[in-house]
């Protein structure tokens, strides 16, 4: 992609989520997005078919980074559960306020769509890393860990982060690890 392209891309996505920060997504206007972003409107319109698109790609933006963030790096495949949640919940903290926006909005249900799909996701990859087989179904299981991340995630940015992301991500381990001991009879069929 040409570098100019790539530019004027990032600078009205950073344009966008400041004014997201600042007041709610109804009220944000193209020309505000293009004034801050130092583009004409028409760039903002060949990058982005409307305001929508532009959110839409804005979270898919954010998610995908924070789900690379929480990812092996290079050659560190042995990446543990707890430095994947820390890694996670660092990125969360070191963007809360983009976060908070999207989780706090009741007009952007996109935002937490997007966020439990990218979860269930992750979930069962890592029931299928691990070989969890319970007599739970499998869905449900999937869906309950997903949702409970997400409420324990939801839970720390809208409360201004009362406790480190390092606590944070001991204690959410240490819940998925209690439920892995007690179905641990029930697993490795």
């Amino acid at each position: 992609m040409d570098r100019r392209i790539e530019k004027s891309k990032q600078a009205i996505m950073d344009a966008f989520t400041k004014l997201m920060l600042e007041k709610d997504f109804e009220k944000i206007t193209i020309n505000e997005i293009a004034e801050l972003a130092n583009v004409n409107r028409g760039t903002v319109y060949s990058h982005y078919v409307d305001i929508f698109d532009l959110l839409n790609q804005c979270i898919e933006n954010h998610l995908n980074k924070l789900f690379e963030n929480c990812q092996p790096k290079g050659n560190d495949n042995n990446i543990s559960g707890k430095d994947s949640l820390c890694r996670t919940f660092n990125y969360l903290e070191q963007n809360a306020f983009f976060y908070s926006k999207m989780l706090m909005s009741k007009s952007i249900t996109a935002f937490r769509n997007r966020l439990h799909a990218l979860m269930v996701k992750s979930v069962e990859e890592q029931l299928d890393m691990n070989g969890i087989n319970t007599d739970v179904n499998r869905e449900i299981m999937v869906q309950y860990f997903a949702s409970a991340t997400i409420g324990v995630i939801e839970w720390w940015i809208t409360n201004s982060m009362p406790y480190s992301s390092e606590y944070m991500a001991e204690q959410l381990l240490s819940l998925m690890e209690r439920y892995q001991n007690v179905t641990e009879p029930l697993t490795r069929r």
